[in-house]
């Protein structure tokens, strides 16, 4: 095992501790997923929980990014492959514009910049009332036909929370995370 692989499995269990202990203080659903990069190499992982007020608590770690700011987002498909461009675009039941700065409304699917250090190192944890894990207009698990599930999406970019045409110019996809109840 490497010392990336180790570090990696070593937080998913933090990871799922926390979550657990959430989860035991009642009223709170889970999801999961684990990034891959173009290669299909394993670069990380993503754990939401949704709690008894519908707020999703948001956990990402990743390792062997490149440093900086970097667009992530909820995206409408569950598919990584063959392509990230699988995952289509960004998860928008409620039909807003791009960008948690953009005065008309984010996307449901709208996150703040992964912040990756100078050790390829990224961590996000946040909260986010744009989406649900349990049932309603704004579930991750959807089960009109063409919309079964989500994935997450590290874009190469740092995203500028407002642009609406480019999703914030925050570029190509670089890893996925197809998101998976539980």
């Amino acid at each position: 095992m490497t010392k990336r692989t180790a570090t990696l499995a070593i937080c998913a269990a933090l990871g799922l501790i926390v979550l657990a202990a959430g989860a035991a203080a009642g009223g709170s659903s889970r999801a999961h997923g684990t990034f891959v990069d173009a290669a299909g190499n394993t670069v990380g992982w993503v754990q939401l929980v949704e709690d008894a007020r519908g707020i999703v608590h948001v956990n990402v770690h990743v390792d062997g990014l490149t440093p900086g700011k970097h667009g992530i987002h909820i995206h409408s498909v569950a598919a990584c492959s063959p392509t990230f461009a699988a995952a289509g675009g960004h998860y928008n039941p409620l039909g807003h514009q791009h960008g948690l700065l953009n005065p008309s409304g984010a996307h449901a699917g709208d996150l703040p910049n992964l912040v990756v250090n100078p050790d390829g190192v990224g961590r996000l944890t946040g909260v986010t009332d744009g989406v649900t894990i349990t049932a309603g207009p704004t579930t991750l698990f959807d089960d009109t036909p063409g919309a079964v599930g989500s994935a997450f999406i590290i874009h190469a970019n740092e995203d500028d929370q407002l642009t609406d045409a480019t999703n914030g110019n925050s570029g190509a996809r670089i890893a996925c995370a197809v998101i998976e109840a539980g």
